[in-house]
């Protein structure tokens, strides 16, 4: 396996554009859990699944599916479904998904770092998937700073919402992620902990490039 560097953190923390700027500056290649998650999100909502749906149900409509990320884009079932995974809806059922099926997305993730050096960021990456990492860091920012930066996003790309809405998606995503079963919201011991709320991404970004060139 080649090298792979983790990004945890909850929802809003900055992960995504973080891992995507790192990634770039360090040639490695940035895997988007997150679109993996959105992608099996997608694929259920399609085939008319809410969050009542049954263990057995979930089992068997995985068995009829194959979710792949591919340079930056993400396929179900050799669909390009990368712009289609995007909206608020698919961010929401992502969330309330996301505790039932990581055992599902496992290998997919595993196997990126066989052929690439890598940044994957999610909510699990340090403690379940890559437990083994290179190196690990942990993102978080205050309730208010991250439902600011995900009202921000979805406005740039001409979603329609509230900030209200915002907060509430935050804090309901943060009792999720905490509180699931599998897979909870955790640091990992031997992560770098950075608290981003009165950070740009450029100053994250130059912190985390400190701390890989001081152990290298």
């Amino acid at each position: 396996m080649k090298k792979v560097i983790t990004i945890d953190g909850p929802s809003g923390a900055g992960k995504s554009t973080l891992a995507k700027r790192l990634a770039q500056q360090l040639c490695f290649q940035y895997l988007d859990t997150g679109a993996l998650y959105r992608a099996v999100a997608l694929y259920l909502r399609r085939r008319g699944y809410d969050e009542e749906i049954s263990d057995d149900e979930l089992r068997q409509a995985l068995q009829e599916v194959k979710i792949e990320f591919s340079s930056g884009r993400v396929y179900i079932n050799n669909e390009d479904v990368s712009d289609q995974i995007r909206t608020p809806e698919i961010g929401h059922y992502s969330s309330v998904f996301s505790a039932r099926v990581p055992e599902f997305l496992l290998d997919t993730q595993r196997s990126f770092p066989e052929k690439h050096d890598t940044v994957a960021e999610g909510r699990d990456m340090g403690t379940v998937v890559f437990p083994r990492a290179w190196k690990k860091f942990f993102l978080t920012a205050s309730v208010e700073e991250r439902a600011k930066r995900r009202f921000n996003q979805l406005k740039e790309m001409g979603k329609s919402i509230t900030f209200d809405e915002a907060l509430r998606d935050v804090k309901d995503r943060d009792e999720r992620d905490a509180g699931r079963a599998i897979a909870p919201l955790k640091v990992p011991e031997d992560a770098v902990y950075i608290d981003t709320t009165d950070l740009t991404i450029e100053e994250t970004l130059n912190r985390i490039i400190r701390h890989l060139n001081s152990d290298a």
